[in-house]
């Protein structure tokens, strides 16, 4: 199982309770750090710019050293829009697909971020904008841009509180731990920006219809998410034959709340699970298997 981490965040923003939770359940798991965090290298983005088919490469060049030829994937907010850049890209590669509080990708959700910015009402015939909690909490930092290590973890950490929405439980110490364990592990801190460029570059091949994708699909999305809002992830859903499309109560964007790894973990186990056991079928009735 190949997991891919969303905007800026290493591969330990997938928690070490779902990885064991996925391990406990039989798979083997791989999470990696996208370039620009963690312990992957940073790029000089201005000189060699990239986009999600540049990130998507990165994730099929992951499981290219490990001999994968095919993994179930999951990928969380700009991780999701990566697993479906392989799902209709890369199919050969992907057995499944787990698409967790994303939207599609072709989508330009920049638009209907600017009106919210400029205090315009949203675009009834657009996906929704993120709650007007997150967008002060970005005016606040725009305002006063963090100085120094401490408060850029204090920063980032609130961050992570606001996108976790106000009905789960906040882990702040689980927040902590992540914002600390990055900012120890980056060799550029800043070069993480480069994610919010690469993923607001639309290009034609993020323009290919879902409707391409044959890969078992399951959406996955919060009913909280203050930063792609619940439409997002039904959009996902309504575009991908036959996904199933799975909403988590009070969940927001994020996994920094007790208990919520482990019951995200179990969600990706079971349809990981029906969808081997639908292909073990095919090929006992196919006299493959017995």
């Amino acid at each position: 199982m190949l997991l891919i981490m969303g905007t800026s965040t290493m591969g330990m923003g997938w928690p070490d309770e779902l990885v064991k939770a996925l391990l406990d359940g039989g798979r083997q798991v791989i999470r990696f750090d996208h370039r620009d965090t963690g312990r992957s290298d940073c790029v000089d983005f201005a000189t060699h710019p990239y986009t999600l088919a540049d990130l998507a490469a990165d994730a099929t060049a992951v499981l290219d050293g490990h001999g994968v030829a095919t993994a179930h994937v999951a990928g969380a907010s700009l991780g999701g829009a990566i697993g479906q850049w392989l799902a209709a890209h890369r199919p050969e590669r992907v057995l499944t697909l787990t698409a967790i509080m994303t939207g599609p990708m072709g989508h330009n959700a920049g638009p209907a971020f600017a009106r919210a910015l400029a205090g315009r009402d949203p675009d009834p015939d657009d996906l929704p904008p993120p709650a007007p909690r997150f967008l002060q909490h970005l005016a606040r930092l725009a305002a006063a841009p963090p100085a120094g290590r401490e408060e850029r973890i204090a920063a980032n950490v609130e961050t992570w509180r606001v996108l976790n929405g106000d009905v789960l439980t906040f882990d702040e110490p689980a927040a902590r731990r992540l914002v600390v364990a990055e900012a120890d592990l980056s060799g550029d801190s800043r070069a993480a920006a480069n994610h919010h460029l690469a993923g607001k570059t639309m290009t034609e091949d993020r323009l290919v219809p879902l409707s391409s994708i044959t890969a078992p699909t399951l959406v996955v999305h919060g009913t909280e998410d203050p930063l792609r809002p619940l439409p997002h992830g039904e959009a996902v859903a309504a575009q991908i034959p036959r996904a199933r499309l799975v909403t988590v109560p009070g969940m927001g964007h994020g996994f920094l709340s007790p208990r919520l790894p482990r019951q995200i973990a179990e969600i990706i186990r079971g349809h990981t699970s029906l969808a081997e056991y639908g292909k073990r079928t095919r090929e006992i009735c196919k006299g493959r298997a017995t």
